[in-house]
């Protein structure tokens, strides 16, 4: 297993969209697992591993890594057959999202945070780099890492805001394309009104989400403090994603533009949002009624 493992790592680890975290993961499998043969790792054995590691999703993950690798040993001829490894079925997709209200609260208590020392407020604003973030995060339907690794010009190993053509330019340069796409998606007027006044003030130099004139990689910490405020339960990041498609689909969007303004596609948007969009069904309910919709 450590010799399938470490092979993946050397020909697929350099290309991988993630090369940290590919390796942080093959290291807890390598931990655990690395003394074993292939054929001795059975489904009791996932079980135990998975229950050792506390997390399923990230015990789950680690499996799947494995079975790529042994997958890509087998077609390059390193080792012969597969192993078949018994995970967790995937959870069902989250149905939280924000409304229009619960959204301004948000944006909000992000803006109007301010800091206090010894009790006594001193009238810096310690979030507002949220605020900017959530705006984001709700007009292009972008992930948290796509968003906080974005700058505004062109650099190995991020995206970038074109501010003249008014395009967001979601995949890093020279960064493997993966199943999670991010493709480049034009910029409303709305939000492009508000990203060149950042740049232009200063507030934002080299990055759309910076702190302390810092760009910043995660939000996490800053943004479930955020949502206390609000107080707003079961709010995560990459809610702002699940809320863009299901506005997307209320207002009766175009499932092909959608699902290219969101980086998916459209068999994803309409099996997961679709039940928000008020024409896709209309037609058939009508029908079993015995009338024919208009139109």
């Amino acid at each position: 297993m450590a010799d399938v493992v470490a092979y993946y790592l050397t020909e697929k680890g350099p290309t991988h969209s993630r090369p940290k975290e590919l390796a942080a993961h093959c290291l807890n499998l390598l931990e655990e697992l690395g003394t074993l043969p292939l054929s001795e790792i059975t489904g009791r054995k996932c079980r135990a591993y998975i229950k050792k590691r506390g997390s399923t999703v990230a015990a789950t993950r680690e499996l799947e890594y494995l079975r790529a690798a042994t997958n890509f040993a087998n077609v390059e001829g390193i080792v012969q057959g597969t192993i078949v490894l018994d995970l967790p079925a995937k959870s069902l997709p989250r149905e939280r999202w924000l409304t229009r209200s619960e959204a301004a609260r948000l944006i909000w208590a992000a803006w109007r945070k301010t800091e206090s020392q010894g009790g006594a407020a001193t009238g810096r604003h310690t979030r507002r780099h949220i605020a900017r973030f959530i705006l984001v995060g709700l007009y292009t339907g972008s992930r948290a890492g796509v968003i906080c690794g974005a700058g505004f010009s062109p650099a190995a190993g991020r995206g970038y805001v074109d501010l003249n053509a008014g395009v967001f330019y979601r995949q890093a340069a020279g960064r493997a394309q993966t199943k999670k796409r991010a493709p480049p998606v034009p910029l409303s007027d709305r939000l492009l009104a508000h990203l060149r006044r950042w740049k232009r003030l200063g507030i934002c130099k080299q990055a759309v989400v910076e702190w302390n004139g810092e760009p910043i990689l995660r939000v996490n910490k800053a943004f479930r403090a955020v949502c206390a405020d609000a107080k707003l339960t079961d709010v995560h990041p990459h809610i702002l994603r699940h809320t863009a498609a299901t506005w997307l689909m209320q207002r009766g969007a175009d499932l092909w533009q959608a699902a290219g303004l969101l980086g998916m596609t459209t068999q994803t948007l309409q099996s997961v949002y679709g039940h928000h969009h008020p024409g896709l069904q209309r037609g058939a309910a009508q029908l079993l009624s015995g009338r024919r919709s208009a139109g």
